[in-house]
């Protein structure tokens, strides 16, 4: 007797309006991180978030042939409940790292969405630049990767972030402090 396999969920690309709706979110929940509207990009956050960042590990050729991969170091592994303590301690004008206010844009380029096994639920894959200004002569960039994963929901906006994995290209952070939220 024979098992029958279970089909195989293979994402595609979404369509053109759609990716349009995406991308539009991600453009609107990067102004409000750069207005300093943080209450305003919770509410984009899902209650159920995971909002990871990692730098990349370097790794020798000869290893990543063999896929031998160095542990990987993650920066944030954060619930919806830490990103909330984040902001509220930006909300204090206590946070000695954010004085004076640090000037940002997050840039994020590239889009490409898939359909996800949830119906209602996609996965956008964007580049993703993080220009930070502080003082007179404080500039850092972060650069690098971001999986976003985006779900419909009822009401203004429309969306939620309910995932999101951003991967620095940087193997080593010179960053004072990493204060700002991405």
């Amino acid at each position: 007797m024979s098992e029958v396999a279970e089909p195989v969920f293979t994402p595609t690309r979404v369509g053109l309006e759609l990716h349009h709706e995406i991308e539009q979110f991600l453009f609107d929940e990067a102004a409000l991180l750069d207005g300093w509207r943080f209450r305003a990009w919770l509410d984009l956050m899902a209650k159920d978030i995971r909002y990871t960042m990692r730098t990349t590990v370097n790794a020798q050729t000869r290893d990543r042939r063999r896929g031998v991969q160095p542990p990987t170091t993650w920066i944030f592994n954060d619930t919806h409940f830490q990103l909330e303590r984040r902001v509220a301690r930006l909300e204090t004008g206590m946070a000695w790292a954010e004085e004076p206010p640090s000037r940002t844009r997050h840039l994020v380029t590239n889009l490409r969405a898939f359909t996800t096994e949830t119906p209602g639920e996609y996965e956008a894959h964007v580049n993703y630049a993080l220009y930070r200004s502080q003082k007179e002569r404080d500039e850092t960039f972060y650069v690098g990767r971001r999986t976003d994963r985006v779900r419909r929901v009822e009401g203004a906006p429309g969306w939620q972030v309910s995932n999101r994995e951003i991967t620095l290209d940087q193997a080593v952070l010179t960053s004072h402090n990493l204060s700002v939220l991405f």
